[in-house]
C-alpha cells in the first residue's frame, strides 16, 4: 500500500508542512533549543508567549520524532489529493485549534508536573489523520508472520505508535488529543466537513513552498475527492485521477485474481478494472486511484 504517485503532486499544503516541519526542527536543533519547542500553560497564559503556539506546531524536539512524524505526513498526503488542499486546510486548522483546546484542558485538570511541558510537532495533524486512515483506507494485502497477522496497514500503524510513545506522558496527550479532533471532524460537528478556503489557497501553498524533484505540485481543489469523514461508496463510473491514461500498449486485460481482490474490497467490478488498466495491473496504485475517485 502506498499514498499514490510519489512526491508531492496535488499536495502543496502536506508539502509546506513537512518543509516547515525539517527546517524548525533542524534549525533548533543546530541550535540546541529543540527541547524548548514544546509549550507549557504558564508559557502561554502567563508569560504570553503565544509563539511557542505557532513553533510548537511543525517543529519536532527529536531527530527520530522528526523521521517518524515526516513519513507520515508524506503518507497521509493522500488525503489532500481526496479532498482538495482547500478543504484539507480547513482539516488542519480545525485538528491544530481543537487539540490545542483539549491539551490545554488536560493539562489543567491532571495538574501533572511531568506533564508541564508537551512534546512539540505535528501531533494534531498526524493522529487526526489516524482516523480517516482506520476508517476509510481499506487493507490491499495480508500476510502472516510467526502465525501472527498483519497488512500493509500495520507498518503506518507501528510508526504512529513510535511516534506516540516517544516521549511517554509527554507525547501520548497530543496524540490522544489529535485523535478526538479527527473523531470531531469525523462527526461533522458544526459542519465543518462542508467548510473550504478559497480556492486560491491551494495556488498560494504552491508557490510558498519549495519546488519538489519528487513530483509536480498541480493544486487540489475542493472539489475533489471526498474521503476524510465519509462513509465508502464505490459506484461503477470511469476512473480519475493523479495517473496517467494508458496507453494501447499498456492496456492488457487485468488478472481476475487482481479483480476479485478489489471486489472484495467493497470495490464494483467494472470499476475494479478500469482502475487496474490504468495503474498497468499494479493493484496498490489501483487502490488509490479507486479511493481518489470516491465521491468524485
Amino acid at each position: 500500500m502506498n499514498g499514490g504517485p510519489s512526491g508531492f503532486n496535488n499536495a502543496p499544503v502536506t508539502r509546506t508542512i513537512v518543509i516547515f516541519s525539517a527546517l524548525f526542527t533542524i534549525i533548533f536543533g543546530i541550535q540546541g533549543r529543540s527541547r524548548n519547542l514544546g509549550w507549557s500553560y504558564q508559557d502561554i497564559f502567563r508569560k504570553f508567549q503565544i509563539w511557542k503556539l505557532i513553533v510548537s506546531v511543525f517543529g519536532f524536539s527529536s531527530t527520530p520524532e522528526l523521521i517518524f512524524g515526516i513519513y507520515l505526513l508524506y503518507y497521509f498526503r493522500v488525503f489532500e489529493r481526496q479532498i482538495g488542499s482547500n478543504k484539507y486546510t480547513v482539516f488542519i486548522i480545525f485538528s491544530i485549534a481543537i487539540s490545542i483546546l483539549l491539551e490545554v484542558f488536560t493539562l489543567l485538570l491532571l495538574k501533572d508536573p511531568s506533564l508541564n511541558i508537551l512534546t512539540s510537532g505535528p501531533y494534531s495533524l498526524i493522529f487526526s489523520s489516524f482516523v480517516p486512515f482506520y476508517f476509510d483506507i481499506p487493507i490491499s494485502t495480508r500476510f502472516h508472520v510467526l502465525n501472527v497477522n498483519f497488512s500493509d496497514k500495520t507498518f503506518i500503524y507501528l510508526a504512529g505508535l513510535q511516534l506516540f510513545l516517544s516521549s511517554w506522558k509527554r507525547s501520548m496527550v497530543p496524540g490522544i488529543c489529535g485523535i478526538l479532533a479527527g473523531s470531531l471532524y469525523r462527526m461533522n460537528i458544526l459542519r465543518v466537513r462542508r467548510m473550504k478556503f478559497p480556492e486560491a489557497i491551494a495556488s498560494f501553498f504552491s508557490r510558498l513552498s519549495l519546488p519538489s524533484s519528487m513530483g509536480s505540485s498541480t493544486p487540489a481543489t475542493g472539489s475533489s475527492r471526498n474521503v476524510l469523514g465519509s462513509a465508502p461508496s464505490y459506484p461503477g463510473r470511469q476512473m480519475e485521477g493523479n495517473y496517467p491514461a494508458p496507453t494501447l500498449s499498456t492496456s492488457m486485460e487485468p488478472p481476475e485474481d487482481s479483480i476479485a481482490t478489489l471486489v472484495s474490497m467493497g470495490f464494483d467490478r467494472n470499476s475494479a478494472r478500469q482502475a487496474l488498466v490504468r495503474a498497468r495491473n499494479d493493484i496498490n496504485a489501483a487502490t488509490n486511484i479507486l479511493l481518489e475517485s470516491q465521491m468524485h
